[in-house]
């Protein structure tokens, strides 16, 4: 495959909206506001830290990702963004607590400048949050016109000339996408019914979609992983991507599950449980809330292993997921895994993991790079499900009739091979036949 096209840099301001002010996002936005500065390192992020081969091995061409193709640098990124509670990015800072009051005290005046827009809030879709800065709206339609008009307003206020949308607001109950939702034409009249079923964040993503802007979804909540939504994103030449960031407990999983495939080692059961203490911690202590969540994080395994190629591996896996509100926590989590599995002659074996994360440092450098790949997309006039950015989420999109893809290895080579097509280079399969010659002849 070869890009004829010329993809020339990234021109003016990039706008970084997210729907949810909250830890995740302030991490975000304080940690490039630092790198700006020239403080800290970006650790975590793909864009800024990452490499790719080109060529072959004998070559000895690797070169940084932020090098190979032109996206958006820091000092062009701006941010906006809209939130239920009125606090401005620095207060959600100091009380996220993430950061160190010395990194805080250095962008405490930017953070201070990023007021939210008043969100769109469905009091029975979050119930654990006590909303103060919420859009009086009575009609979905009156949501998304006032949604499209702060797009409009935060991208002048900004100065930018490009937007993108991540949303990374707080978990919705969980609700199995109804059939009113199920195309463009059936979810256009649900809308104009005020039908009880939408939520929050689809009228996000369809006002962004509206007005132009891509959207990435950093939640389980239901959005741009529903039909409607990619029809209207086709129609409107956008990308998507989503959904659920892809940061600890099951990115562990996605690494752990293809060795034990590739090993043909067998799983008996995968016991899995969080606590976590801040607002996110609080929000899945609703078991409506939590539900959704539990939905793309134990979805991962049966993809990955195929018990219908596998069964005798793989058929009868029990597994369990949980997570606890523990507030003294905060920002720490930790997930802790127990992992029964059987080797030669069924004869048992166990795997135990503790990780002891910190959530919004693994997830804050994988909104940063989701926002300069989603505008990288953009710039390339490609347009619906971005499969090639699956590395990142839980619950990766591909498009009908295709399974999508979880095991971490295949999803960064995907990744790392679509951004070589778009430098013009040849994507590598690593076989490396060719090295050896006549000792290795192909038949």
């Amino acid at each position: 495959m070869e890009n004829k096209k010329q993809l020339q840099p990234a021109q003016g301001r990039l706008a970084v909206l997210t729907p949810g002010l909250g830890a995740v996002s302030t991490t975000f936005m304080a940690g490039v506001e630092l790198l700006k500065k020239g403080i800290g390192k970006p650790i975590g992020s793909v864009t800024q830290m990452g490499t790719v081969r080109l060529g072959k091995r004998t070559e000895e061409r690797t070169v940084p990702i932020k090098d190979l193709v032109p996206l958006a640098k820091l000092p062009e990124l701006a941010f906006g963004s809209w939130d239920i509670r009125a606090e401005n990015a620095a207060e959600v800072m100091q009380r996220s607590g993430v950061l160190s009051e010395a990194d805080m005290g250095q962008v405490r005046a930017e953070l201070s400048r990023i007021k939210p827009k008043e969100g769109v809030h469905n009091p029975e879709m979050v119930r654990r949050i006590e909303a103060n800065h919420f859009k009086k709206t009575r009609h979905h339609r009156e949501s998304i016109e006032a949604l499209r008009e702060d797009i409009r307003t935060l991208k002048k206020e900004l100065n930018a000339q490009r937007a993108v949308m991540v949303v990374c607001m707080s978990v919705e109950t969980f609700h199995p996408p109804s059939e009113c939702l199920a195309s463009l034409p059936s979810l256009e009249k649900a809308l104009d019914d005020n039908h009880a079923e939408i939520n929050p964040t689809l009228l996000y993503a369809y006002a962004a979609l509206q007005e132009g802007v891509p959207v990435a979804n950093a939640t389980p909540n239901n959005s741009v992983n529903l039909e409607s939504l990619q029809a209207l994103a086709r129609e409107r030449a956008l990308p998507i991507a989503g959904r659920d960031l892809k940061s600890g407990q099951t990115m562990m999983k996605t690494v752990i599950a293809p060795a034990l495939k590739a090993r043909l080692l067998g799983l008996h059961g995968w016991f899995s449980t969080n606590i976590l203490g801040n607002r996110d911690g609080e929000v899945l202590d609703d078991p409506s809330a939590f539900k959704a969540k539990e939905v793309t994080k134990a979805g991962v395994l049966q993809s990955i292993l195929q018990p219908e190629v596998y069964p005798e591996l793989y058929s009868d896996v029990h597994h369990k997921v949980s997570i606890h509100y523990y507030p003294p926590r905060g920002d720490a989590k930790e997930g802790w895994d127990n992992i029964d599995i059987f080797g030669w002659l069924g004869y048992p074996m166990q795997m135990k993991v503790n990780f002891l994360c910190r959530d919004s440092i693994l997830a804050a450098p994988m909104v940063l790079d989701i926002a300069l790949l989603l505008d990288l997309a953009h710039r390339m006039g490609w347009k619906g499900i971005q499969e090639w950015m699956s590395f990142f989420f839980k619950t990766p999109m591909a498009k009908k009739g295709l399974a999508a893809e979880n095991d971490l290895f295949i999803q960064q080579t995907k990744l790392k091979n679509t951004l070589r097509v778009i430098a013009g280079e040849l994507p590598i399969t690593h076989l490396g036949l060719d090295y050896y010659g006549e000792d290795l002849p192909i038949p």
